[in-house]
């Protein structure tokens, strides 16, 4: 059989390249011997018959009120994906979007669509850098490069993990992300996939589980993630974390 992973809106949410997460989870999966494909939704006339996973990236803010609109059409499916534990991956806006709702600076609300509790909540500045976190469930550290106007509130009960450095959700939270059941949101790009293969493998594993398949990381995925270390070794650094404190 086929995995089929959805990139939703990627004209639309792709500022950061983070639409590429499902590319990611497409090759892997060849290279694990899996046949898989990457099917662009950018509406519910789009949707294929079957999903296995699925990636929302980031926009602008121009694009909010245009990309809500889409995903409203595909609220139902959202939802039902979320219930029946197909892994989902929004960053970012992306992210936002899932919430209760984004406020913005000029006072007025975007009503999310309520997949992910929380809210977005302006910033008094812009923050942009280099974002690590120590994850639960077994993932280590995750790294990436945050950039956002807004914290995220109201998910304090269940983040992604702990910022090591970098600001994530803000207010004072100490946390990154937002993770209820198989649904992420975070605020880390990269494309966040391609620099924490770990995330990428258990999106893949859950992906299989559920396709009644069996998931493990090819030889070739074995030679890139060493390049993916290398990037995240001198990340680490930076930040003035061990390298061997991400296992």
């Amino acid at each position: 059989m086929t995995l089929t992973i959805v990139s939703l809106l990627p004209s639309l949410q792709n500022t950061n390249g983070d639409a590429e997460n499902a590319a990611v989870l497409a090759t892997r999966a060849r290279w694990a011997g899996i046949d898989a494909r990457v099917v662009p939704v950018e509406d519910a006339a789009d949707l294929p018959d079957r999903v296995d996973a699925v990636v929302l990236g980031s926009g602008s803010d121009a694009s909010l009120e245009r990309s809500r609109q889409v995903l409203l059409g595909l609220h139902d499916e959202l939802r039902r994906w979320g219930t029946e534990g197909v892994p989902i991956l929004a960053v970012g806006t992306g992210w936002e979007l899932l919430s209760w709702g984004i406020e913005l600076a000029d006072g007025t609300t975007v009503e999310g669509l309520g997949i992910v509790a929380g809210r977005a909540v302006p910033r008094d500045a812009r923050v942009a850098g280099d974002l690590v976190v120590k994850a639960s469930g077994g993932l280590g550290l995750l790294v990436g490069f945050e950039n956002h106007a807004r914290d995220y509130v109201g998910a304090e009960a269940s983040p992604v993990g702990r910022v090591q450095a970098g600001s994530g959700n803000g207010r004072g939270s100490g946390q990154e992300g937002v993770r209820m059941g198989d649904v992420i949101g975070t605020h880390l790009h990269g494309p966040v996939l391609a620099k924490n293969p770990r995330l990428a493998d258990a999106m893949l594993s859950r992906a299989c589980e559920r396709a009644g398949l069996e998931y493990s990381p090819g030889e070739r995925a074995a030679e890139v993630d060493r390049y993916a270390d290398g990037a995240r070794t001198l990340q680490l650094r930076a930040a003035g974390i061990a390298a061997s404190a991400s296992a």
